[in-house]
């Protein structure tokens, strides 16, 4: 029976935090499917496809990756990918609450799922998406932060010139 985990999200953008996490798991599982939510409720900068394709280019060096989006509940999404393990990355403490809070309510729903926590490499601690945008909105450098094809899509969508 292959592992497979799955990496659920908003991922607007996915940062270079979300690719490590994604490829170190990608090193412990047979497959780790990146779930990009639709999200109702979040208003998000890049729509569900753009986000995708985006996570589809920045790991397309790592074949145990796969990428699609999803709406709904994910326990539903879990069972329908006959995975069992819901991955969940932790920067700080500051995360773990929340984590916790909806790891606990998802074994709640189905126990026979369960959620995996990985650190986040000490590089990316700080790292959020949120930050990297307004980062880039005010016209900072964000190549330390995310992938080649994620920087130029921030450009294009705060419509900045390439030259900053």
């Amino acid at each position: 029976m292959n592992k497979i985990a799955v990496y659920p999200g908003t991922f607007d953008p996915v940062t270079r935090g979300h690719l490590d996490l994604m490829k170190r798991a990608a090193k412990v599982f047979d497959e780790v499917i990146v779930a990009v939510a639709i999200s109702s409720t979040k208003k998000t900068l890049f729509n569900i496809e753009e986000r995708v394709a985006l996570i589809k280019e920045a790991t397309s060096d790592t074949p145990r990756i796969s990428v699609e989006s999803f709406d709904g509940l994910l326990i539903n999404y879990l069972e329908a990918h006959h995975a069992h393990v819901i991955l969940r990355g932790l920067r700080a403490i500051s995360d773990f609450e929340y984590e916790f809070q909806m790891a606990s309510m998802n074994r709640k729903l189905a126990s026979e799922f369960e959620t995996m926590f990985m650190m986040t490499g000490e590089q990316y601690t700080y790292l959020s998406s949120r930050f990297v945008k307004e980062i880039c909105r005010l016209g900072g450098e964000v190549d330390c932060f995310v992938h080649p094809a994620v920087k130029s899509a921030l450009i294009e969508k705060f419509n900045l010139s390439k030259e900053g």
